[in-house]
């Protein structure tokens, strides 16, 4: 299988920042922000923006996964904490990757059925060939592929980074 490298581990560590800062500004006259990662590398990268986030300002931050399954979005969506906990609150949901945008209208939908401040989306790459209208508000990267064309994000150690594959 052939691989391109989109994003080096040093280049995700600084969108990952960026994205944390953009968040910040956004959310600037917000009491607390909750970021909500799709389990799997959408929860990791949550959890990175997280520790980015912590660093840097003292808004009051809470992290839940949210467990959507990719394959089937229209299955069950549940998260780490009652919906009472996002209620009224200014909401961040993060995935590695926008394809299709599938996953993401179904988050979208299953967020919207609480009453919310803001909701916001987040992702580390954007591919530019969606089927859903689903817009990345904070994105790293944005990609124009081939239908063919898929991308593979990952965060382990030693071979962290974004592909194209």
């Amino acid at each position: 299988m052939n691989e391109s490298i989109i994003l080096t581990q040093e280049q995700i560590l600084h969108k990952t920042k960026r994205i944390a800062y953009q968040i910040l500004e956004h959310n600037a006259n917000e009491q607390e922000v909750i970021l909500i990662g799709v389990s799997g590398n959408g929860y990791e990268f949550a959890k990175r923006i997280y520790k980015d986030i912590e660093k840097v300002s003292d808004i009051k931050l809470s992290l839940i996964e949210v467990f959507i399954n990719k394959k089937d979005p229209k299955k069950e969506i549940t998260t780490s904490v009652d919906s009472s906990f996002y209620q009224d609150k200014s909401i961040v949901l993060i995935d590695d990757v926008l394809n299709s945008g599938r996953t993401l209208i179904h988050g979208v939908k299953y967020f919207l059925e609480v009453n919310l401040n803001q909701f916001k989306i987040a992702v580390l790459v954007n591919r530019n060939h969606k089927k859903y209208p689903v817009k990345a508000d904070y994105k790293g990267i944005s990609v124009s592929t081939t239908l063919q064309e898929h991308i593979k994000v990952s965060f382990e150690n030693g071979k962290t980074g974004a592909y194209l594959v």
